[in-house]
């Protein structure tokens, strides 16, 4: 099947919107793909938890460093397992199905992985044989409905079957096409696509040992408990018993949540309209203590003792014009005050490594910058990186998720940035 790029299926929507209702209209034959999905028991999903071969990266999602090994999502399909033991010839070893991933991070040898509405707990301390450890159902109610098909706690979809038609229509295409029920698509795209696109809508502790995510992240790590946000709730998991999590309590965000950053006892929560602050030393409890808004525009968020940096980019669901970074003063928790704002091209993920701030910044790729003093942060390198998406950076290491490809740059020279290794995405 032809493989047309996501980046077609992207500037499609952003033109078209992404309600079901528009004013473009189209009417008469039209040549297209039917999608239907195929269901599996949640019994059947649960059993097929394992390792199995390594996989080409498609759809690179989430990121997660422990170790010696990166944790990169496969948008919808589940998990990679990469032995980064030297970070200029990593290897793919191994690969989860898990119908439905969109989030992941790990806390010793326990991988925790969403399932469309639930969360898994998976023992990863042999990659080569993975075991199910534990499921928390329903957790992730949002995640109910993919492309207008529902996923209830007894069934789950673990793929797509594809049937080229003609159809007779006359409706709203934006979203794609409905028809007596079923789902068309509006464009030729391939299954792993509709994997893609069928997530919801829309980094962690100071050492890889403890291990890291990227600043896109949904699940944060800390004090032993996991805390997963979705579209408009603060999920609170104990997860002091590693292998046996337990759900404690759900708190009310507000709509339009994207991120999850967790730094010494706060939760920094990225919205599409701006920035919560919640104090988490009760872990079991968190509780809100400030907010910063802004325009409405995607939004993760990092920070550190004294400044939280927020990247604010347009062009996608989440609406706005914008692409910035905001510098938010922190130092009084409960009113973050805005310090400075710099113009960029398309800025998604952040990570920061001592005075040095690494940002991707779209089609003009990693920007690496002097951050040593957040009112004049001034550009030291940039490194041509497709639609750079997010980035983890540590031990000089800058692990970058691109649309070609996860890269991995050393930037011990940090005026000579440079890549050093790419696992290059399958192309169909």
């Amino acid at each position: 099947m032809k493989h047309i790029a996501i980046i077609l299926w992207l500037a499609i929507l952003l033109f078209a919107g992404i309600s079901f209702t528009s004013c473009v209209k189209d009417s008469g034959f039209k040549k297209t793909k039917k999608f239907t999905p195929v269901f599996s028991t949640s019994e059947q999903v649960r059993a097929s938890i394992k390792s199995d071969a390594a996989e080409d990266v498609a759809h690179p999602g989430k990121l997660f460093v422990m170790g010696n090994y990166i944790f990169l999502n496969e948008a919808g399909r589940g998990v990679h397992i990469i032995d980064n033991t030297n970070p200029s010839a990593p290897v793919n070893k191994a690969f989860i199905h898990i119908p439905g991933n969109g989030d992941i991070s790990v806390k010793e040898n326990i991988l925790y992985a969403d399932c469309f509405t639930d969360l898994m707990a998976i023992d990863i301390s042999d990659p080569n044989n993975v075991k199910l450890k534990n499921v928390i159902p329903n957790i992730f109610p949002d995640r109910q409905w993919v492309m207008g098909y529902q996923v209830t706690g007894n069934t789950i979809i673990t793929d797509w079957v594809t049937t080229d038609t003609t159809i007779d229509i006359t409706v709203s295409e934006n979203n794609g096409i409905w028809k007596d029920g079923s789902y068309y698509a509006p464009i030729y795209y391939s299954v792993n696509d509709v994997f893609f696109y069928a997530l919801a809508p829309n980094a962690s502790s100071s050492s890889p040992s403890k291990g890291m995510a990227g600043s896109m992240s949904r699940f944060a790590l800390m004090n032993d408990y996991l805390y997963a946000v979705t579209f408009s709730k603060l999920n609170v998991i104990d997860v002091r018993e590693s292998p046996d999590p337990k759900w404690m309590k759900t708190v009310d965000l507000g709509n339009s949540i994207e991120t999850i950053f967790p730094y010494k006892n706060k939760l920094f929560i990225g919205a599409s309209n701006g920035m919560q602050i919640y104090d988490a030393s009760n872990p079991a409890s968190p509780s809100k203590l400030g907010s910063f808004g802004h325009v409405t525009s995607c939004d993760p968020v990092i920070a550190d003792d004294k400044y939280a940096f927020v990247t604010l980019y347009a062009g996608s669901t989440c609406g706005g014009n914008m692409n910035q970074l905001h510098v938010l003063d922190i130092k009084d928790l409960t009113q973050p005050v805005e310090i400075k704002s710099y113009d960029l091209t398309n800025p998604k993920g952040l990570s920061k490594d001592g005075n040095y701030l690494f940002i991707c910044d779209g089609i003009d790729g990693l920007r690496v910058f002097d951050a040593s003093d957040v009112k004049n942060i001034k550009l030291i390198k940039r490194v041509e990186i497709p639609d750079a998406v997010d980035v983890i950076s540590f031990n000089n290491i800058a692990i970058v998720a691109g649309s070609d490809g996860l890269y991995q740059c050393d930037y011990s020279d940090i005026n000579n940035t440079h890549i050093i290794s790419k696992i290059t995405l399958r192309k169909n």
